[in-house]
């Protein structure tokens, strides 16, 4: 045991004296969690409080709604997106470990690689997304050539991700002073009516006129999707930036926290962003910046669009760190790694390779927000499952209760290679949600796809709802014949021998006296 001990900690002491952050995907021990609650709520605020989460505002516009009804559905998905984000939060500090190690327990040593490339595409998509909308707007804007602008931009955010969790904390803090007034500015010109409203062009002869924005239930489910996708998207993310919080730090407190920084920014970008593609029929978000801040002063528009990505790096940065962890974890599923430097370091070159890439084949063809749409449903129908199986067993099968060690065993570990209760799980909610699939590109007017069961609701996407019930009641009903007394001998014992692995609370599961198995009751599970 004092071995694999070793094995989940042993990383830190490579760069303990360097600017470099030490850890990876390894434990974080207590003597190193120096975060503050008090920082949580900043950092998930300027998470959303970007352009990029305007554009989810594009989305109600596109479909028939005004910009009143987006900003209602609008805010209502991004609320219900954030309770999933902020449940995941609380395993940080109660675990010490990033999120996706922590997925083994339910998938299994291996069997964890199936979601790792799911949440990897997430990841390298948020990325590459951005960086196809920083390209088309900056080149309409100002000219510049789009292949430097991607690289301008990813080789700041990956020094960032290089000097890790610390910095990011500190960039996003910084961020957030630079983004807040010129933000707050754009949204003082929208409310009080400095903004005039965009003429639309003449129409062609025989041109039919677009039909008025109003309400509409396809549309207003399609907005709240959008929104909960986004915010959902975010709970592969949490605990790699959570996990440096004290382990004793309150669950209840920290989920609160989370929730109202992440959910208060999404609702207001949204809100701007629905205003810009109704009152201006917006389908560039820095364009529509830059417009805005124009009428407010000839050079505003060009600052408020320079801040604007520069704020946005500590987010781009955030990606291609998450993406670093998931790449890690996926090849140490495979072939055990010790995460050095030098592996970090690689991980991040691949990420980063491979989003520059896919983002230029992108921007070239031109359709950089029809595939944004597009992005946003499928991202969360893939999510959807993930989620719904961790948090299950999280809260309500093995209510925090982990052997920590045993996610760095890649042979005896009580949670085996391939943890099928999880893959069966996830299989059959993803499975369950394809005859409600509804993928629609609202830049195109075309559905994508339409599944059998979605038409004959009237095209109203729920696939999300399904997957999110279905993958959650099949893992509780397999999961019962989890023997979770062997599982507590075996965490009781690592605990005795090796207590900094002794977890903290969790909102079902208080500190409290434990039943003491006797070495004759441990054993592994088959």
């Amino acid at each position: 045991m004092n071995t694999n001990a070793k094995s989940a900690t042993s990383v830190s002491s490579l760069d303990d004296k360097s600017v470099v952050e030490g850890h990876s995907i390894d434990f974080i021990p207590e003597n190193e969690r120096t975060d503050k609650l008090s920082s949580q709520g900043p950092f998930w605020f300027l998470g959303n409080f970007t352009f990029f989460t305007m554009t989810i505002g594009f989305v109600g516009p596109s479909v028939g709604l005004t910009a009143l009804w987006t900003t209602l559905a609008g805010t209502l998905g991004i609320m219900f997106g954030t309770l999933f984000m902020a449940f995941h939060g609380s395993q940080g500090p109660h675990l010490g470990l990033p999120q996706m190690i922590q997925s083994r327990a339910q998938f299994g040593y291996r069997g964890v690689i199936l979601v790792l490339l799911a949440t990897l595409f997430v990841f390298a998509g948020f990325n590459i997304v951005n960086l196809v909308l920083m390209m088309q707007g900056l080149h309409t804007l100002f000219g510049f050539n789009p292949a430097v602008i991607a690289v301008a931009v990813t080789i700041p955010a990956a020094v960032l991700a290089i000097l890790g969790h610390d910095w990011m904390h500190r960039s996003f803090k910084w961020a957030l002073y630079l983004s807040l007034p010129l933000y707050g500015l754009v949204t003082l010109a929208v409310l009080m009516g400095w903004v005039p409203d965009a003429v639309l062009p003449a129409l062609a002869p025989g041109e039919a006129a677009p039909a008025p924005l109003g309400f509409n239930w396809t549309g207003f489910i399609a907005q709240f999707a959008a929104a909960a996708s986004y915010n959902i998207a975010y709970a592969p993310y949490v605990s790699d930036y959570s996990r440096y919080l004290p382990k004793n730090t309150s669950s209840g407190k920290l989920i609160a926290v989370v929730f109202l920084g992440a959910s208060l920014s999404g609702a207001w970008m949204i809100s701007v962003g629905g205003w810009l593609a109704d009152h201006l029929h917006s389908t560039d978000v820095l364009v529509a910046l830059g417009q805005v801040g124009n009428t407010v002063s000839p050079l505003m528009g060009t600052a408020v669009v320079v801040v604007t990505i520069l704020a946005f790096l500590p987010v781009i940065a955030m990606n291609i760190y998450s993406a670093k962890l998931t790449t890690l974890t996926c090849v140490d599923s495979i072939k055990h790694i010790e995460p050095t430097r030098k592996a970090r370091i690689l991980a991040i070159a691949f990420v980063i390779l491979l989003q520059l890439g896919v983002a230029l084949s992108i921007q070239s063809s031109g359709k950089g927000l029809s595939v944004l749409g597009i992005y946003l449903v499928v991202m969360l129908y893939f999510l959807v499952p993930w989620t719904s199986v961790n948090l299950t067993d999280y809260f309500f099968v093995r209510k925090g209760r982990y052997a920590i060690p045993h996610f760095f065993m890649p042979h005896g570990n009580i949670y085996g290679s391939w943890g099928l209760r999880g893959i069966v799980a996830y299989a059959i909610g993803f499975i369950s949600m394809i005859p409600f699939f509804y993928i629609y590109d609202g830049v195109e007017q075309r559905e994508v796809y339409v599944g059998p069961l979605a038409k004959a609701l009237g095209s109203i996407d729920i696939a999300w709802l399904v997957g999110l019930i279905v993958s959650g009641l099949a893992y509780y009903w397999l999961s019962r014949s989890i023997d979770l007394a062997r599982e507590e001998a075996v965490i009781q014992q690592i605990e005795k021998t090796s207590p900094q692995y002794t977890t903290g609370d969790t909102l079902t599961h208080k500190q409290q006296p434990r039943p003491v198995f006797t070495q004759s009751t441990v054993g592994r599970q088959s």
